[in-house]
């Protein structure tokens, strides 16, 4: 039943936000109230939609102030809100808009969880190797000779919100600041073991077996220094910046308080040494593959392949619909080095996934535009 046009917006308790997000069949783990304790440097609350006393929609809002201008904030929603987007939602996102004005935001950012398009495992990589097709977006332009699906819901929220003055916030790569748009995915809704090893490329099943054969061992455990000093040797070698030990350990207390069965920690071992270890976050009937870490040495035994392997299963033993491994970019240019992503991901089977991304409505035009150009000049 679509919400009357009288909705009501108005700070929820992290209770009532639990107990909407736990009677959905999927949010996103960034819309958990246990997110906002997890990102200490922003502040947070939790917010509810009402259609008379029923509660019909929740969201997470992250603050973040402006650099000297601390009275407005930047009101994030990443991976929301938790709102029903299949009718107009003007009807959802006005009574937001006013409440996050009054509370002092300049702009509020958020990010739908809903699908614009879908490629195929088969359809990417016959991308990758057509050299003439460089770029997954290309390849919508050949929905009836390649099968690629649009998705009219997508379609349509975008339409919605651009039509509304929401300004895109989607990097031409597909990661920026905030949470990527462009994701790959294994589905496992009706599926065994069997059937997602037989969606694997020949390439990952050898490295299943082979990690099984080389007798590595995988565990559910607790020992986050161990992770995060194999994390840290990982950061060195593929140069990006690691998180600090403090960071991990915030986030499995926030989420464990909500849901002990909420983030695992697996890890991979070879005769004693750890050779890989990874980071499974799940909500509902959606597993995040979030982190992963592995060791320069033994790289033969192929324990990362052995970690997800471990994760899948336990994705598909808790029932779960989607296997999530997070970001790609949507490049299919041979030359770029971004494209050992999805060739990597693409090896899993599934799916290369694009959703409507990250909206920006300015509340503070002013404010904004100043905002906007201090982001520029500190990424510049």
């Amino acid at each position: 039943m679509p919400p009357s046009k009288s909705l009501a917006i108005v700070p929820i308790s992290a209770a009532d936000h639990l107990a909407f997000v736990q009677a959905q069949r999927s949010v996103s783990f960034l819309q958990t109230p246990a997110w906002g304790r997890v990102k200490t440097e922003w502040g947070s609350e939790s917010l509810g939609w009402y259609d008379g006393r029923q509660l019909v929609g929740a969201a997470l809002v992250l603050h973040r102030p402006v650099p000297r201008l601390d009275r407005f904030t930047l009101a994030y929603l990443p991976g929301g809100p938790v709102i029903d987007w299949t009718g107009e939602i003007a009807d959802w996102l006005a009574p937001l808009a006013a409440h996050l004005r009054a509370r002092g935001a300049f702009a509020i950012r958020l990010a739908p969880p809903v699908r614009t398009h879908t490629w195929d495992a088969a359809q990417v990589k016959e991308g990758i190797a057509d050299a003439g097709t460089t770029r997954l977006t290309a390849m919508t332009a050949m929905t009836a000779m390649t099968g690629e699906r649009p998705d009219a819901l997508g379609a349509g929220v975008t339409r919605q919100l651009r039509d509304a003055g929401w300004l895109p916030r989607n990097p031409e790569n597909g990661f920026g600041a905030g949470q990527p748009q462009f994701t790959y995915e294994i589905p496992l809704a009706g599926k065994t073991e069997d059937d997602v090893l037989r969606g694997m490329n020949q390439l990952w099943r050898r490295n299943i077996r082979k990690a099984a054969k080389e007798g590595v061992e995988v565990t559910v455990g607790e020992d986050l220094k161990a992770f995060h000093d194999l994390y840290v040797h990982t950061a060195e070698r593929d140069r990006f910046t690691p998180r600090p030990l403090r960071y991990f350990e915030t986030m499995f207390a926030a989420m464990r308080a909500e849901d002990p069965e909420r983030i695992r920690l697996y890890l991979a071992r070879h005769r004693g040494h750890l050779v890989a270890a990874t980071i499974l976050v799940r909500v509902g009937a959606h597993a995040w593959y979030t982190y992963g870490a592995s060791s320069t040495e033994k790289r033969e035994v192929r324990g990362s392949n052995a970690c997800q392997w471990a994760m899948i299963r336990d994705a598909l033993a808790a029932g779960c619909d989607v296997y999530d491994l997070r970001g790609i970019t949507p490049t299919l240019d041979a030359a770029d080095p971004h494209v050992g992503l999805i060739q990597f991901k693409v090896g899993t089977g599934g799916q290369a996934v694009r959703y409507v991304g990250e909206w920006d409505l300015p509340l503070r035009p002013m404010v904004y535009r100043a905002f906007d150009l201090y982001m520029k000049r500190r990424s510049g």
